[in-house]
């Protein structure tokens, strides 16, 4: 069994037993089976209902609402517990071909709930006369207010039944197949490193290179990226045109209005419980940011004595510290912080540890990048992510055990009030890596604290400046798409013009990341586009609580939690607003920007007193 021993020093594999002790148990095949009855109880109260004329009092539909939900919240919590558990088993090892034919056998066993949400919303919409006193006046519905609010506008975005099942049937073979190969291909392609020894290494292995104090080592593992890159372009490629033409054709046919971008992002931003005029405010401060974030990169670049910075520099450590960390210490770390944080939070930590929910290993044939997974049934979830012993990659675990945090506060809601939408979601997420990073930097001094506080920056470089590029590249693409097929040297084109726009002079434009679209696993996402602003949302209001919590103190753990709690029921503009923050006003992410900037001008002094004296 994989080691899960909690003082390890190795990084770990995780262990999924207590979910499901594995594909053959009878606790995974009576799971999976259930689906079924579910599918057919729920089909028949939807048929009853489609055959009763629309109820004229409030109080008579409520019962079978109350049905209709219990059934929606037991389909959510065991549909989401299988995925995510075929989906680790087969993500911690792409070539498990039994993970994928489970994967699949789920995805296929889930088919028939698409057509019985669209009903549901069909339901909801010829009743809605009876939903809309009850939403007002029901106490027993308060909880469910915003979700089938939210359902009542579906109701509007959506094909007929027919039609959306066999959208859904069709997804299995199409865009979700597309995804699945960009994953495979990326997770497996490797190349030559050393010719003396034979030693090789993977895409995942060539990319976490871009951390190595060594220029020459960052520049190899660039070119020999891109060399990788390159290679596997034209069926990566042909995976991002097939999902981004199933993307534009059901938008279309969902009735979503304006052109292939315009109905991309309107249903982007209804996904993420946000509003259009937020998203614009977020997006015009992150374009006023960008000259602040130019002004970082030039300096890391005469720090770093180049002209400019290349690519492979944006992740480049600065200063002599040479700290690193095995796993045992990494874990310290994060659960000492955020204990200090909130001792809930830090016995969740905890309970994650011993209990083996993290696969923190780096190897073939596991992806790269990380994630968090929550399985409802067990009400536990799993972290993946690939350990390298920096420090940058404890934040990294910190990032998806905030999103843990988030689910074990949302564990015994309903099913259909654990959804988190994507923006609040990265909340949680960035408030946890920032409990550990300000911990870390307030404690550093010289050397230490220039590096920490330039690792700082490169991720708020990543977050409103690499976010924003790949905002305007996901633009053009759709634009690009509606008008055919779009080849790889294409997509290059596109990608290194966004980057233009965002980086300027700050990167070097002869050695920019022409194949980041074929690396990024956002891309190729079946439901989901322009999952990219949510990180900046993130960020920033991540920013506004954690400026709260430093002048409210330890008593700001309990309203953190509670707007935690109130993912699952509010939009994100109410849940902010709960919070005290105005979304919609520019001024909010200004707010946040300006920390930014502050620490941008604290790292050029810096760097100024580091060129006008030496280091030996």
């Amino acid at each position: 069994m994989a080691d899960t021993v909690s003082g390890a020093v190795v990084p770990p594999r995780w262990n999924l037993e207590t979910v499901f002790p594995g594909f053959d148990s009878a606790k995974y095949r009576d799971t999976k089976d259930s689906l079924s009855s579910i599918a057919t109880e729920l089909d028949t109260k939807l048929s009853r209902l489609e055959e009763t004329p629309p109820f004229q009092a409030p109080a008579e539909f409520l019962p079978p609402l109350r049905e209709l939900l219990g059934l929606m919240n037991r389909e959510k919590a065991v549909s989401e517990t299988l995925v995510s558990y075929c989906y680790a088993v087969y993500s911690a090892d792409t070539t498990d071909t039994r993970a994928m034919n489970e994967l699949n056998a789920v995805e296929e066993a889930l088919v028939p709930f698409s057509p019985l949400y669209t009903r549901f919303r069909s339901v909801l919409a010829v009743n809605e006369s009876a939903v809309r006193p009850l939403l007002a006046n029901e106490t027993e519905l308060e909880p469910y207010r915003s979700m089938l609010e939210d359902q009542l506008f579906w109701a509007s975005r959506q094909m007929t039944p027919g039609e959306e099942s066999l959208a859904a049937d069709l997804a299995r073979s199409g865009a979700s197949a597309w995804g699945h190969l960009q994953e495979q291909l990326t997770s497996t392609a490797d190349c030559l490193w050393d010719e003396s020894t034979g030693e090789r290494k993977t895409l995942v292995e060539l990319r976490a290179l871009a951390h190595s104090p060594d220029r020459s080592v960052r520049e190899k593992a660039y070119r020999k990226e891109m060399d990788v890159c390159e290679r596997i372009s034209v069926p990566v490629a042909a995976a991002l045109n097939g999902v981004k033409g199933t993307n534009i054709t059901l938008n279309t046919r969902r009735g979503w209005p304006g052109g292939a971008f315009d109905a991309a992002i309107e249903k982007s931003v209804r996904q993420g419980l946000l509003s259009r005029k937020a998203l614009d405010a977020l997006l015009a401060v992150m374009e006023k940011s960008l000259p602040h974030w130019r002004r970082y990169l030039r300096a890391k670049a005469r720090l770093a004595g180049l002209p400019s910075c290349s690519f492979y520099d944006l992740f480049a450590p600065v200063g002599k510290t040479t700290a690193s960390f095995n796993f045992a210490e990494a874990r310290s770390v994060v659960e000492d912080n955020f204990a200090k944080f909130s001792p809930d939070m830090g016995a969740f930590a905890k309970k994650a540890f011993d209990g083996g929910w993290l696969d923190a290993e780096m190897r073939s044939g596991k992806i790269g990048g990380a994630y968090f997974t929550f399985m409802p049934l067990a009400k536990e979830g799993r972290v993946l992510c690939n350990f390298d012993g920096s420090f940058s990659s404890i934040l990294t675990m910190a990032h998806e055990l905030g999103h843990a945090y988030h689910a074990e506060v949302l564990k015994d809601e309903p099913g259909l009030l654990q959804n988190t939408p994507m923006t609040l979601a990265e909340t949680a997420s960035i408030f946890a890596e920032t409990v550990v990073f300000d911990a870390a930097y307030e404690n550093a001094a010289g050397e230490d604290k220039l590096a920490l506080l330039e690792m700082h920056l490169q991720d708020g470089c990543q977050i409103l400046v690499d976010i924003l590029s790949r905002y305007h590249f996901e633009k053009s693409l759709f634009e690009a798409r509606k008008a055919g097929e779009v080849p790889p040297e294409t997509l290059c084109s596109l990608m290194l013009r966004a980057q233009e726009k965002t980086y300027g002079d700050g990167l070097n434009p002869e050695e920019r990341h022409p194949y980041l679209w074929l690396v990024k696993p956002h891309y190729y996402s079946s439901e989901l586009a322009f999952y990219n602003f949510p990180y900046a949302f993130g960020q920033l209001f991540a920013l506004a609580l954690y400026s709260r919590y430093r002048s409210e103190g330890s008593g700001f753990a309990g309203t953190y939690r509670d707007i935690l709690l109130g993912t699952g029921r509010l939009d994100a503009v109410a849940v902010t607003r709960a919070a005290g923050f105005d979304i919609e006003d520019p001024a909010f992410w200004e707010s946040g920007v300006s920390l930014f900037v502050e620490k941008i001008d604290e790292f050029e002094k810096l760097v100024d007193a580091r060129m006008a004296s030496p280091q030996e």
